[in-house]
């Protein structure tokens, strides 16, 4: 089995959990962290058992970003190369989401602050507890967003909201966050696991083909024209309707009855 300190990674009917698991740190990174999340998330992105993966948190924060009190007491310390070493790898994490053609959701349990919060963002789907709280706090620190949090904030709040939030560093709830658009729904924290399990195994029921020739065609055409865009999806279609899983589903149709795909 491998290996991944500070964080939980389990497997079951085709969904892969990656959860966070330093809850006395408020799920803060550290660099095994970081290194775990990374290869645990191209894990499940290269599984072919995999379909869906979740990302959620133990404890009361979902993740707080970067360890602030560790990184205050490196200021007067050699190593400010190493540092540079784990931003970049924290943003290679949040690329390797993006690129990863099957769907990420995100269960925001508590507070996701800075890094937690663009780790959030740079998930597909983002189900927040009604406890759940929100900021771009690097501005508080004399910092701007160092993993991505400039380009997916606009993005999904749009540029006046995402200015306010990076520029003032100020903590919002969830329903805050719904009504902007940058969590797609809000739950009962007693319900959250329930919630996106749901979510989660619907997906992974649906045609995985499918669904991951749609999650990039979805984020290779926010820079695309309508034009531009047809022509991508016109070899997706003939290639899709060359599966197994077409035929499934047509059958399925047919015979009024739930069609079982199998990613063929």
């Amino acid at each position: 089995m491998t290996d991944y300190p500070d964080i939980l990674y389990t497997k079951e009917n085709h969904i892969a959990t990656i959860t966070l698991d330093r809850p006395d740190k408020m799920n803060s990174f550290s660099a095994a962290m970081s290194d775990s999340l990374y290869r645990a998330v191209q894990d499940a992105a290269t599984d072919k058992q995999v379909r869906v993966i979740v990302l959620t948190a133990k404890g009361r924060a979902f993740c707080s970003g970067a360890d602030v009190k560790a990184m205050a007491q490196s200021f007067d310390k050699p190593g400010a190369e190493q540092r540079g070493r784990e931003i970049a790898l924290r943003s290679s994490i949040y690329v390797l989401m993006q690129k990863c053609d099957k769907p990420i959701i995100c269960a925001v349990n508590g507070v996701a602050a800075g890094g937690g919060l663009d780790l959030a963002l740079a998930c597909d789907i983002r189900i927040a507890s009604d406890q759940a709280r929100f900021a771009e706090v690097y501005i508080r620190r004399g910092m701007i967003p160092a993993s991505g949090g400039t380009f997916f904030l606009p993005r999904l709040v749009g540029i006046d909201r995402a200015c306010l939030m990076v520029w003032t560093g100020d903590m919002i709830d969830a329903h805050e966050a719904e009504k902007i658009g940058l969590v797609t729904m809000v739950v009962p924290q007693a319900e959250l696991e329930m919630a996106t399990m749901d979510l989660a195994e619907k997906l992974a029921k649906g045609p995985p083909l499918a669904i991951q020739r749609a999650k990039r065609a979805i984020y290779d055409g926010l820079t695309m024209n309508l034009d531009e865009t047809l022509k991508m999806i016109s070899p997706i279609v003939q290639e899709l309707n060359q599966t197994e899983d077409h035929k499934e589903g047509a059958r399925a149709f047919v015979e009024k009855r739930e069609p079982v795909f199998r990613g063929e």
